[in-house]
């Protein structure tokens, strides 16, 4: 039987040193890429319980969708967010076609049994012209991603036990090209020191 993940990253215990490293690595990343969210529709999908990178856009941003199996308390009741929780499975499918200018999945492709569903709904999603913001650990991530929870205990064993898959770019830029994007706008490649892949998947204007 397939367990539904239950928890949001960061529900229930502190970002460890390594986590809180990943999560301001990765946040660099993206603003590399979207150096402004002004006035943008930021889906924010896998957010995490506290949506740590998504709250640095509220002041900014036009309007933000938030989505994970559980949220804090005050997310839902800001004036810019609307707040989905549950499964991805069940929130991607409610939302309108082309109503996202830029979308972030920040280490959740991971979590995922169909990966491949939930990127065909990010195009879906994106208005033309929009990115999609993509990050995966990679099969050499893997090894240090679990030194870190199992031998370590730096990080929490939990969310290693939750992957499902690591991403080489050789294993996500083919998902992406089957969901819809076309290579010509899709940039894929190895970073933090070769521990993580990212894509940036652009939508093709009308």
């Amino acid at each position: 039987m397939r367990e539904t993940r239950r928890e949001s990253f960061g529900q229930g215990h502190a970002p460890s040193v390594v986590d809180r490293l990943g999560v301001w690595l990765s946040a660099r990343q993206l603003r590399r890429w979207v150096p402004s969210f002004a006035g943008r529709r930021v889906g924010d999908f896998g957010c995490g319980f506290h949506a740590t990178f998504a709250r640095t856009l509220l002041d900014e941003a036009a309007h933000v969708v938030l989505a994970d199996v559980a949220l804090a308390d005050d997310l839902p009741r800001h004036p810019r967010v609307s707040a989905h929780t549950g499964p991805l499975t069940e929130t991607l499918p409610r939302l309108a076609d082309g109503s996202l200018d830029v979308i972030l999945c920040v280490s959740v492709l991971e979590h995922l049994w169909e990966p491949l569903e939930a990127l065909c709904h990010f195009r879906r999603l994106l208005a033309p012209g929009g990115v999609c913001l993509l990050n995966v650990p990679s099969w050499a991530g893997k090894r240090y991603l679990e030194l870190s929870a199992f031998e370590l205990g730096l990080s929490p064993a939990r969310e290693l036990n939750d992957h499902k898959m690591y991403y080489d770019v050789k294993d996500l830029w083919p998902l992406l090209v089957r969901a819809g994007f076309v290579p010509q706008h899709i940039t894929c490649f190895s970073h933090k020191l070769g521990l993580n892949t990212f894509a940036v998947c652009e939508r093709e204007r009308a």
